[in-house]
């Protein structure tokens, strides 16, 4: 060898080529002796630096034209054959396996063959001075894995992702398949059944796992000692990983509402997530203690950066989808509440959950086709859901302002209110009036922090300061339904209205549930509220009446002898009750005799008092005796009147009744059907009516019980207009009310002539001020109906008097 060294420089520079497989012909290697005489060779003739940069760039030309080239074709013939094919699951997963075995077995064993080469290359710099790239760290073989690695992506074909997806979903389907989550499926071929595994969808005697698991071993590991792993499959993993989080989140938390998940949900994410993490890493189960730094610290990273984040990001948006749901379930789903509150804490999804929930409420819930009820249930759940979720009371506060502004709307909802606090059979908020707490009203002023527990004290979120006082979102279930209106007085009056119905449609003098609920109401809306004064005096006017029957009606009085039949009365204080419904009567004269006794007694009774009567309010008590029956009924005076003039003549017409009665036709025939309903009368002509005394009642009517005469006790007519209130409407009311106006309105239109609505609303406010408030949307629909009555003319939007 030293005699060819020394012969010439052009056998010394093959010699030296040759070594370094300059030219890419990468072979033998020799032994250490010869390579120890070529690197003397390279340092005596100063060729150090030029000799390992055409080394390094032989290795990166193969690396560029050969390796990486063959490896990504794997790739490309995959996705080329997989277009015009269609092949059964079993034989499809152990096809990808084999190709990306293939690709990176043939991969891993062409970066082998550059050992030596990198080895000499690393003696040249030891040996000759020469140097590579300054600016990358970790030594030679840091430098080729970098190279290897920029090469790769460099050619790098766009639907590379899909042979490598199909690989790891095949080999993550066969670990979760040995941990439990998936289970054989069975299926019929033939006559026979077949049982399929879980993992690799092979017949069970035919299973894969086993060689997808060893085979899937060995290309991480290969990939790992490369430093590709992460590089080529770290997204894909990422990516798996998080669909799996996300389906096994939605399959777990399915319309079930009544369970704590989100511990579970650790859980398997730690061991799941985990597991799978370590056998792509490390090899197996439990080595990740064993693995490198960097390998723990990255698999701690993704748990905790991105495969936590992940679940609590996907339970909290699946339950925010199924927020509506959990909130009408309340409390059942509390648990699932508790879970939200926990997610929330760590994810960003407020804006989300308040902007979801407000679209599901105004598309399920605030549309005509929903009853008042449900509304309002939904809302009281609602408010308790929600302070599940933010006990401060800012996610209530922005999510309910829709469904308050709708009630706000609906003319029934004061009444279901009321009634349902006053309800004993209702017991959501009849249970709240229980509790002896005082109405929080809204306001504009602020909350001093209470500073008892300082140490606690967490602050208001960043979007709170815009809404209302701390005290108002945190007030309970009564005084966040009182703030609909904003003010006590519209619940008051409704309940004096439910307390007056309620007293003269059962007449009864019993009063102490009545009197119970007052009671909590004073405790709620306050003692000097002079709205419950005066249903403190309703109440009054029930045992002074029954004080009052008790004296006249006893056998000391002298008139009672005189009685044709015994009259009670339920005697009201008139400026302390709502108004009551107006309907004409005109009763008997033998009746009217009766409550002119009535007054005569009452009268030496009170002195310098008299009574007022409402013929249409009350209860009669009738035995009406037919040729072979006798019917007992509690029926209204309308009813009662109605049929005590078919006793002076069996026949009767509408048009005749209703001159002796004074009752409209139409209340008339409404009445008259009840009547029908009994079978004593009965329907001949058109509105002409015959009284039934026996069995025979022709095609329109109802045949009578025959049979041994016995009396027959029907249930009271109270129950054909139980759902008709005997006091006026809140519209009739307030039109009652604005009528204090017409006197001025009218004064103005004498002395001015004609007047715009504008002027006539501005000299109400100054003349008539402090006594009846009225808009002017109020005032000009009070105006239209006097024009349609031809009480005003409008013309050119002025007001005037129509010219007599």
């Amino acid at each position: 060898i030293t005699t060819k060294m020394a012969a010439n420089s052009k056998q010394q520079w093959e010699i030296i080529k040759k070594s370094f497989f300059i030219e890419g012909n990468f072979g033998d290697v020799g032994d250490g002796d010869e390579l120890e005489l070529v690197m003397r060779l390279v340092q005596q003739l100063g060729v150090g630096q030029l000799v390992l940069d055409l080394a390094l760039d032989a290795i990166w030309v193969t690396i560029r034209q050969s390796v990486v080239p063959k490896f990504w074709s794997h790739f490309v013939t995959y996705n080329t054959e997989e277009s015009g094919r269609y092949e059964g699951a079993s034989e499809g997963s152990v096809e990808v396996m084999s190709r990306v075995t293939t690709a990176v077995s043939e991969l891993y064993s062409s970066a082998v063959t550059f050992l030596p080469q990198i080895h000499r290359c690393e003696m040249l710099c030891e040996h000759c001075g020469a140097k590579f790239e300054d600016c990358i760290p970790g030594g030679l073989m840091e430098h080729f894995k970098l190279h290897l690695r920029a090469t790769l992506h460099s050619q790098m074909p766009t639907s590379f992702t899909n042979l490598l997806q199909k690989f790891y979903a095949a080999a993550f389907k066969v670990f979760y398949n040995a941990e439990g989550g998936n289970q054989g499926e069975e299926c019929d071929e033939g006559a026979d059944e077949v049982v399929k595994c879980g993992g690799c969808d092979a017949p069970t005697d035919a299973c894969h796992c086993h060689a997808i698991t060893n085979t899937f071993s060995q290309v991480n590991k290969q990939l790992l000692e490369l430093d590709l792993l992460e590089r080529l499959a770290g997204d894909i993993i990422s990516s798996l990983l998080l669909t799996v989080i996300t389906d096994h989140v939605t399959a777990t938390c399915r319309d079930s509402y009544d369970q704590s998940r989100i511990s579970q949900l650790e859980k398997w994410v730690e061991s799941v997530v985990i597991g799978w993490l370590e056998v792509v890493y490390c090899g197996g189960r439990g080595q990740l203690s064993s693995a490198d730094s960097v390998v723990q610290t990255m698999v701690a990273n993704n748990l905790n950066q991105t495969y936590m984040t992940a679940l609590y990001h996907t339970y909290t948006t699946t339950r925010i989808d199924q927020l509506f749901n959990i909130v009408i379930e309340y409390p059942e789903s509390q648990p699932a509440l508790e879970d939200i509150r926990e997610c929330l804490d760590r994810t960003h999804l407020r804006n989300h959950l308040v902007d979801s929930l407000r679209s599901a409420i105004q598309t399920r819930l605030l549309h005509p086709g929903v009853n008042t009820t449900d509304v309002l249930h939904a809302y009281i759940s609602a408010i308790k859901a929600l302070r599940v979720l933010d006990p401060k009371g800012v996610l209530l506060e922005l999510v309910s302002e829709p469904v308050r502004q709708y009630l706000r709307g609906r003319e029934d909802t004061v009444r279901y209110i009321v009634t349902s606090l006053t309800d004993e059979s209702c017991s959501e908020l009849s249970e709240e009036l229980l509790v002896a707490a005082p109405l929080v009203l809204d306001d504009s002023h602020s909350d001093d922090d209470n500073m008892d527990n300082w140490e606690t004290w967490t602050p208001d979120p960043v979007h709170a300061h815009s809404l209302k006082s701390k005290s108002q979102r945190t007030a309970d279930i009564i005084s966040m339904l009182v703030n609909i209106y904003g003010s006590k007085d519209v619940f008051i009056t409704e309940y004096r209205t439910i307390l007056a119905d309620r007293i003269l449609s059962q007449f009864s003098y019993d009063t102490e549930r009545e009197i119970r609920y007052l009671e909590h109401l004073k405790v709620r809306f306050g003692e000097t509220l002079a709205l419950l004064h005066k249903c403190e005096v309703m109440v009054k006017d029930v045992a002074d009446s029954k004080r009052i029957n008790s004296s006249i009606n006893s056998d000391e009085n002298p008139r009672r002898e005189k009685q044709m039949f015994p009259v009670s009365c339920m005697i009201l204080s008139a400026q302390f009750w709502p108004s009551f419904k107006e309907e004409r009567l005109q009763l008997p004269e033998e009746v009217m005799k009766e409550l002119d006794t009535y007054t005569e007694a009452f009268q030496d009774l009170k002195g310098n008092r008299t009574l007022n009567w409402k013929p249409h309010l009350g209860q009669v008590q009738v035995e009406i005796d037919l040729k072979n029956r006798t019917l007992n009924l509690t029926v209204t005076p309308t009813q009662a009147t109605i049929i005590y003039h078919f006793q002076e003549r069996a026949r009767w017409s509408i048009d005749d009744l209703s001159t002796v009665t004074q009752v409209p036709k139409t209340v008339l025939r409404r009445k008259i059907t009840y009547w029908q309903t009994q079978g004593v009368l009965q329907e001949v002509e058109s509105d002409v009516f015959v009284l039934v005394e026996g069995e025979e009642l022709g095609d329109k009517g109802h045949v009578a019980t025959a049979g041994v005469s016995q009396p027959d006790i029907a249930p009271p007519a109270i129950e054909e207009d139980e759902a008709e209130s005997v006091m006026a409407s809140a519209q009739d009311q307030r039109e009652e009310e604005l009528q204090v106006f017409w006197t001025y309105i009218v004064g103005m239109l004498t002395n001015l002539d004609s007047l715009p609505l504008e002027r006539i609303h501005a000299m109400l406010k100054m003349f008539v001020q402090g006594s009846v408030e009225c808009s002017p949307q109020e005032l000009r629909a009070f105006l239209d109906r006097k024009v349609r009555q031809h009480h005003l003319i409008f013309t050119n939007g002025l007001y005037k008097l129509p010219k007599n």
